[in-house]
């Protein structure tokens, strides 16, 4: 069976070439960090990959595909299950890794606090921009093979429109040549944050790194309290999200954008998006996206469809 027979998709896909060679990083990165909603410190090493093998996570021994068969959603993140283990907020990581072209990648995660079946990515600033640096720290390279051969790198390109909707959201997808993304967001709860939407230009690495990555999560602070009492953010401050307050608007200003927060959930599509790549091919789909009031959920559930799950 050739390796484009083996990608598995729905008939709103077909498989091009890109004109380039897979890629992985030139050497080994290490992080570590606190995480978001289990507040435990953990590290993450990010290693290169053979072309072919994709970016998977090893925890406890145990290999986890970041791929969209051992997605989970959970409250506020997406997470990766398989065989008992999970691993928890993956989608800033992802995200850096697509947006880059890190098509190949071993990523090593450990718990640094206990020995629980569960770990949790590092939060950091609340954005992408540490990953982004992280890459660039260590630089990419062709990928090559265990014989040593290297792999052209196919892409995702949807074939007709396409959309997932719950109550009055949903994120959709249209044929194009190339990559955009158009995103909505509506707190009516929170003025400060309001109705806002926010196009990318055709996205590529700079648009990412400059445009996307350093936008952070955000949240209301009215809501705070209850997210704590269901086992969530425990790890959240104001160092690691911004956070907007029905009544006084901003609680840390300055943002680094006047839409920060509608960038932020670009960021967060991408690296759910990216839950689709095989066998170190693109998992970001060429299309343009529209999306209103999405979520990690509704991002899943596209990369689902498209992969002919639902």
């Amino acid at each position: 069976m050739s390796a484009l027979n083996a990608l598995r998709s729905s008939k709103l896909i077909s498989w091009k070439p890109t004109g380039r060679l897979q890629q992985t990083l030139a050497g080994c990165v290490e992080r570590k960090g606190n995480s978001l909603h289990s507040g435990k410190l953990s590290k993450v090493r990010l290693c290169p990959g053979f072309a072919g093998q994709g970016r998977y996570f090893e925890f406890r021994s145990n290999s986890i595909p970041a791929s969209v068969e051992f997605a989970q959603v959970s409250p506020l993140c997406t997470t990766l299950c398989k065989d008992g283990l999970r691993i928890r907020t993956v989608e800033h990581l992802l995200s850096a890794l697509e947006a880059a072209g890190v098509d190949n990648c071993r990523i090593q995660i450990e718990n640094l606090d206990d020995c629980a079946d569960d770990v949790e990515i590092p939060i950091f600033d609340g954005s992408a921009r540490e990953w982004v640096a992280a890459l660039e720290e260590v630089g990419l390279e062709i990928a090559t093979d265990v014989d040593g051969k290297s792999c052209e790198k196919i892409a995702p390109h949807v074939n007709e429109p396409v959309h997932v909707w719950k109550n009055d959201s949903f994120v959709a997808a249209f044929p194009s040549e190339v990559v955009q993304v158009t995103y909505g967001i509506n707190f009516p709860q929170a003025p400060a944050i309001g109705l806002k939407w926010f196009p990318t230009t055709p996205l590529d690495d700079l648009v990412y790194s400059t445009q996307i990555a350093p936008s952070r999560t955000f949240c209301i602070y009215e809501e705070v309290e209850q997210m704590r009492n269901a086992g969530l953010i425990k790890g959240g401050s104001l160092e690691n999200a911004i956070v907007c307050s029905t009544s006084k608007g901003w609680l840390n200003p300055p943002l680094r954008f006047s839409d920060e927060p509608c960038r932020h959930k670009i960021l967060d599509l991408i690296g759910d998006l990216s839950l689709f790549a095989q066998f170190g091919n693109q998992g970001l789909p060429v299309a343009h996206f529209v999306a209103y009031k999405g979520g990690h959920a509704l991002h899943v559930d596209l990369a689902r469809r498209l992969m002919g799950m639902t």
